[in-house]
């Protein structure tokens, strides 16, 4: 990206093994975040920046320190680098692990994957066509989506609202019906997307925003609010309609991604009696459980690609996400 707006695809050169943990992978596929489109629109900075940290692929080359791969495995890996070795990651949190990174550079033919071990994870064989989207999500937006369901302890007899109708939000829905949520509650002005909700398991449709928003969400949980809500955009008044919308005790799981000038009012955030946990989702954590149900085919959330371009179009891939023309785009290689 070589300023708001600007995508281009260059050539680069090839990435090669250069610490010991590493590993080269060539890209089967690979996708564009919602996260990207912030630089894309001026509010993050961008200058000449690698795009993508979202793949699956098979292994070229690894380093003479990778024990848990071998050369032509077909491997899913975490947004996140982690060793999944130090106390922060046995402890769950591999997103924040002593060695950790984001990678960076996967909108691309080829990848250097650095702490190898720790941060791919490899497919029982090489999988079909048709699985691709789906370990593809696994990367970052399933993975996402599960933390935050997690987070938000969606469980039997809960009811969990999602804020937020992009591909991670989607997936917050996906993830609280297979973690056993019995009613689920998408807010979504975008019909499109509610279809795609209520088909990964949401049971109820929330229009409005904001203190309305709100205020529907207190209509349907008996004037109580949600169990857990899952907070999937970023902002302060998503963020503040995610906490407005839980019931004392309840919890909320944010992943939606910050910047600057969203703030909190400690006074609200105080009388409101939530929990409140989120941040870069530690998708290794949930990796190995992930390609298990997708490889069994107990979940498709692929389907949350709805364009498919060659990796040479990324700049329309671009474009039709924030246009809101697409959810999600997959390049293919």
């Amino acid at each position: 990206m070589y300023a708001p707006g600007d995508v281009r695809v260059v050539d680069r050169e090839d990435p090669k093994i250069i610490e010991p943990t590493d590993a080269v992978i060539r890209l089967t596929a690979t996708c564009i975040c919602g996260s990207d489109l912030w630089p894309y629109r001026g509010v993050e900075p961008v200058d000449h920046t690698v795009m993508g940290h979202e793949y699956v692929g098979v292994v070229e080359e690894i380093g003479s320190d990778v024990h848990s791969l071998k050369v032509g495995d077909f491997v899913v890996g975490s947004f996140c680098i982690s060793d999944n070795t130090c106390e922060i990651c046995r402890a769950g949190y591999q997103s924040k692990c002593v060695h950790g990174s984001f990678v960076a550079g996967t909108q691309s033919e080829l990848a250097r994957i650095p702490y190898a071990n720790g941060t791919l994870v490899a497919t029982p064989a090489m999988p079909e066509p048709e699985l691709i989207p789906s370990l593809l999500a696994a990367s970052d937006v399933l993975g996402t989506g599960w933390f935050a369901a997690d987070a938000a302890a969606a469980g039997p007899g809960k009811t969990v609202a999602v804020v937020g109708d992009g591909a991670v939000g989607l997936m917050g829905v996906l993830a609280a019906k297979q973690l056993g949520a019995e009613r689920i509650i998408a807010m979504s002005r975008h019909a499109d997307r509610q279809a795609l909700a209520r088909e990964f398991g949401a049971t109820d449709i929330v229009e409005t925003r904001g203190d309305e928003g709100v205020a529907a969400i207190k209509e349907l949980t008996n004037g109580l609010g949600a169990h857990g809500v899952i907070e999937a955009v970023g902002t302060q008044e998503s963020m503040m309609q995610a906490i407005n919308s839980t019931r004392p005790g309840g919890h909320v799981g944010y992943v939606g991604v910050a910047h600057d000038g969203v703030t909190l009012p400690a006074d609200q955030l105080f009388f409101a009696e939530v929990h409140l946990l989120g941040g870069p989702a530690p998708v290794r954590r949930f990796l190995p459980d992930l390609i298990d149900r997708i490889w069994d085919r107990t979940i498709d959330p692929g389907k949350v690609f709805d364009l498919t371009l060659p990796l040479d179009q990324a700049d329309e891939g671009y474009r039709a996400m924030d246009e809101r023309r697409a959810i999600k785009t997959l390049l293919t290689l």
